[in-house]
């Protein structure tokens, strides 16, 4: 199990290893305290992939990847998901590959598909939450958030801001694709991580559902830096603060 650090300590343990000249977790870093961040994650392939049409996901992303992903994780207060991400994938979400804190894990359950298994549950120190739309069970020592649907979905706005009320203002959107992609169309991410591995699958799930824009003039055009990391995984860190297109 990976060491608990102070936060004070973990963000000078946390380097990038890539080839760029800008920090992508400076931003995480440098963040206000008066308002919520949210930064969005999603790996994928060559062909804008993310898994086979069998369901396969899990090596997409190489070794440098993954090593990214985890410092994301240890630079947020919460690492959050939607329930069919636990289903399919049984997530651990914590800190494991560098040396880093924890983030709370929050898990999305507006349907009530959730049960009190699934190492997301893990009692290892960390908050653990659920958030669902209406009275459902939940496991012991996990705190429970319900707030109403809207159109079927629980806002991400809504979500946000419960978050945020509750001392978590850096958060992290991991997944699912139709998770990620609401939390984009509603104009909550503020930055974007897009790990693109050196792989082409062909077919299969798409790494991003978006409701299509009118036109190219309405395409989101978030500014973006790229760094090259090991292994040929190339991170695409978009800054949606000023994209044209964002609907904020």
């Amino acid at each position: 199990m990976a060491r608990i650090v102070p936060d004070h300590e973990f963000p000078t343990q946390l380097a990038p290893m890539t080839a760029g000249t800008d920090d992508p977790f400076a931003p995480l870093r440098a963040a206000s305290t008066d308002r919520p961040f949210v930064v969005g994650q999603i790996g994928q392939s060559l062909d804008g992939r993310i898994a086979t049409v069998s369901g396969e996901s899990r090596d997409i992303s190489g070794p440098a990847a993954l090593d990214h992903l985890h410092r994301l994780r240890a630079h947020v207060d919460a690492v959050v998901v939607g329930a069919g991400t636990v289903v399919a994938d049984d997530p651990r979400l914590n800190v494991r590959r560098i040396a880093g804190r924890n983030p709370a894990r929050v898990a999305i359950d507006p349907s009530g598909r959730l049960d009190s298994a699934g190492k997301w549950l893990t009692e290892d120190g960390a908050r653990r939450i659920l958030i669902s739309a209406g009275p459902v069970a939940a496991a012991p020592g996990v705190e429970r958030i319900e707030l109403p649907l809207q159109k079927g979905r629980i806002a991400p706005e809504a979500i946000v801001a419960a978050l945020f009320a509750r001392g978590l203002r850096r958060l992290l959107i991991e997944g699912g694709a139709r998770t990620l992609a609401g939390f984009i169309e509603a104009g909550c991410v503020d930055r974007l991580h897009v790990l693109v591995a050196p792989v082409i699958i062909g077919s299969g799930r798409a790494g991003f559902e978006l409701t299509p824009a009118p036109a190219l003039a309405q395409a989101l055009r978030p500014r973006v830096n790229v760094h090259i990391l090991g292994g040929g995984d190339v991170l695409f860190d978009c800054d949606f603060s000023d994209a044209e297109g964002q609907p904020r």
